[in-house]
């Protein structure tokens, strides 16, 4: 697939998405988000690829939709044009990025509002720029947060603070941001890439088999009762414990040396 809307590249074990619509803040379109969906998945199938980094060109992140008005979309005549457009574009990214069992690290480089806001939460670790500013602006325009917003918000910032956020349409700093859980971490803006590349390099350098289960675990037992969330570890260390990467991994410890990590 040639890309349009977004920069694709791969630099040995790690996997880069630029969103590339800086002249909009990287605002998304149909296309962006059908483009997306078919990066993540050249991700999710080459086991040769263990970090993915996810960032924007230009001065932001991802601003949202695209309401410069020179989007168009193929439900725009359909009387339940929006909830077609909506299900078929950005919701499959964010169930895409809910599905991947590897690790997406956002380089938030700038603004991350509204839907845009929803794409950094659906990366598993978020390192932003002390310029970014990350924020819900869709009641602003008397719009709602249906990308995914409501259902992420409160998970990492609880339902009190997503609930002020949300409806006085608040964006905050980055280190505000940081405060509140949305992201994780925050570096001066020239470092952000020397930062998340060092991080996708020791991701990629780690045990791909066990990282991929231990996100999987951790996503999963959310939901779980402790019961259940035991008994899901005990069944998946049924597959880590008898792999090669543990044998290992106990030689390397033993062997005063750093390990080679194969994925079997």
């Amino acid at each position: 697939m040639e890309f349009q809307d977004i920069i694709w590249k791969t630099d040995g074990p790690i996997a880069r998405i630029t969103l590339n619509r800086p002249q909009t803040l990287n605002g998304y379109t149909e296309r962006m988000c059908n483009e997306l969906v078919a990066a993540i998945d050249l991700y999710r199938q080459d086991d040769n690829l263990r970090a993915l980094i996810l960032t924007g060109a230009g001065r932001g992140f991802c601003s949202g939709g695209d309401v410069s008005g020179t989007a168009s979309s193929r439900f725009h005549n359909h009387p339940m044009g929006h909830l077609l457009q909506m299900r078929e574009d950005f919701h499959q990214i964010v169930l895409s990025m809910h599905r991947l069992d590897k690790p997406v690290i956002g380089a938030i480089n700038g603004p991350a509002v509204a839907g845009g806001l929803t794409l950094a939460l659906c990366c598993d670790i978020r390192i932003a720029s002390d310029q970014a500013r990350l924020g819900d602006t869709a009641l602003k325009f008397a719009l709602l947060c249906d990308e995914g917003g409501a259902y992420l918000f409160p998970r990492v910032m609880g339902l009190d603070k997503a609930l002020k956020m949300t409806m006085l349409s608040e964006v905050y700093d980055a280190k505000k941001a940081c405060e509140l859980g949305l992201v994780t971490e925050v570096v001066p803006h020239a470092e952000l890439d020397s930062r998340v590349t060092e991080l996708a390099k020791r991701l990629a350098d780690g045990p791909p088999l066990a990282i991929r289960l231990a996100k999987r675990m951790m996503y999963k037992q959310l939901t779980m009762p402790l019961d259940a969330a035991l008994e899901d570890a005990a069944l998946s260390v049924m597959i880590t414990n008898g792999s090669e990467d543990a044998r290992e991994g106990t030689r390397a410890f033993l062997e005063k040396r750093k390990p080679t990590f194969k994925g079997r």
